[in-house]
């Protein structure tokens, strides 16, 4: 007689009829068997659907679509690691292609000669900037014979990377508040801060809370006045983490905030905001090699051949820049302003749009000469309404979107505001989706009297790990 055995773990059954689906996905150790690759991943998968859809995401800077091309080349380039040039030569050419754009876009004196470097993001773009800073405060100081223990730098409401740059290297941060009407540092906040211990001011070109640009050439004219009257020279780095990537194709003839100021000595930008890149790359670049001390460059050669590093970081992937240069050549200028145009055009419906409900005094209102393709609002002083903004925030997230309310940081009264960043992707329809949703949530909202939530109940993850 013949025997037959079942295999019970046949590569033919279905995914939701095998056994191994059936168990729970483990959390805190590692599983002791390996397991069906197809079956893992559906279970992964799965687990994706609870995130929020990133194309509504109205909170993030970053890039939350990408041409298909850009999805191959990141494919293509998944086991290239930046930081060896010597295995991987082509793909430092290609960085080294877009420094010098971005020294060319920033207007640097000599964009083909002068330094820079891709990172992981803008926050590590930051600290180099501040770093190189820093460095060459000292060698002034310790020139003249002056101490150097107590330097600090000087700027706006800034992202947090800049609070982390201070303490991670021990700088004073001197930050101008925000209070009612008064949004971003002025030459008169900067003057009342500054002194022989500061290392540079930093002006965000598209401040995080408002979607402002802090104007850098009033600064600029302040610190010759000051260098003038004091003997003080004091350095600037431009924040450019989303203008950068904006201003020279959408506001070319603004106040001068690039490279043209002979005290701007380096900017940073976010490839993967306004620069349309998958997220992971940012870049530094500054005026000229002399800008950027020696000493702060390693050379290593234990992957093969001489190789000179500024990083806070050693190996990471290849594709997001590889990506940046696709973009670079794909859109040329003529493509960053259509896509970035666009942007600021939704921007002017929505507020069109929102204004219609009469309830909401804009901050921003996403003009192009003045600050990123973004809109942040407040409640109308004396409109009195049964719920706040983060009600509002939190119905939204019924439908989908993310529209955050928060406080800005001020010296005052606290001020909450609302804010939508319009990014590649955001088109007019879905703009109109949005508006309807706002008007679904304001009918509720009105109908439904509800305690008001707080800034901890309008968020959705709980950072304790709990």
């Amino acid at each position: 007689m013949a025997l037959h055995e079942v295999n019970r773990q046949s590569e033919n059954d279905p995914i939701f009829g095998s056994e191994a689906i059936n168990n729970v996905a483990a959390t805190t150790k590692l599983p002791q068997q390996e397991q069906a690759p197809n079956v893992i991943y559906q279970m992964i998968r799965d687990e994706l659907y609870l995130d929020g859809n990133a194309r509504q995401n109205l909170a993030t800077f970053c890039q939350t679509w990408e041409e298909d091309e850009v999805h191959k080349l990141m494919d293509l380039s998944i086991d290239k690691n930046m930081i060896d040039k010597d295995e991987y030569p082509q793909s430092a050419e290609i960085e080294g292609r877009c420094v010098h754009m971005l020294a060319d876009l920033w207007n640097a004196p000599d964009s083909v000669t002068t330094v820079g470097t891709s990172t992981t993001g803008s926050s590590e773009a930051c600290m180099l900037g501040g770093l190189a800073a820093l460095w060459r405060w000292r060698e002034k100081r310790r020139a003249l014979g002056q101490p150097t223990d107590k330097p600090n730098m000087v700027c706006g409401p800034v992202q947090v990377c800049w609070e982390k740059f201070a303490r991670y290297w021990d700088v004073e941060m001197r930050e101008t508040k925000m209070d009612d009407g008064h949004y971003f540092m002025t030459p008169e906040d900067m003057l009342e801060l500054v002194d022989a211990n500061t290392i540079m001011v930093v002006p965000t070109f598209g401040q995080t809370f408002t979607g402002l640009y802090e104007t850098v050439k009033p600064l600029s004219d302040a610190l010759d006045t000051y260098e003038h009257d004091t003997g003080n020279s004091i350095d600037i780095h431009v924040d450019g983490a989303s203008g950068a990537m904006l201003a020279p194709f959408c506001a070319p003839d603004i106040e001068l905030w690039d490279f043209r100021l002979e005290r701007v000595k380096s900017i940073s930008t976010s490839g993967h905001k306004f620069g349309l890149s998958p997220l992971g790359v940012g870049w530094v670049v500054w005026r000229s090699k002399e800008d950027l001390p020696e000493g702060l460059v390693f050379h290593v050669n234990y992957l093969g051949g001489d190789m000179p590093t500024f990083a806070l970081n050693f190996s990471r992937p290849a594709g997001q820049i590889i990506s940046q240069y696709y973009n670079f050549l794909r859109l040329g200028f003529e493509g960053y302003q259509r896509i970035h145009s666009a942007c600021y055009d939704v921007c002017e419906d929505l507020v069109k749009a929102l204004n219609k409900f009469e309830l909401f005094e804009f901050i921003f209102d996403g003009n192009r000469e003045t600050g990123i393709p973004a809109i942040s609002w407040r409640i109308k002083p004396g409109v009195e309404l049964p719920f706040s903004l983060y009600d509002l925030a939190d119905r939204l997230r019924t439908r989908g979107w993310l529209v955050p309310a928060y406080s800005l940081p001020t010296s005052g009264n606290e001020i909450v505001i609302q804010r939508i960043l319009v990014k590649q992707g955001f088109t007019a329809d879905l703009a109109n989706l949005l508006i309807a949703d706002f008007q679904r949530s304001l009918d509720f909202l009105n109908s439904h009297p509800t305690a008001q939530c707080t800034a901890d109940d309008a968020q959705s993850f709980d950072h304790s790990g709990r």
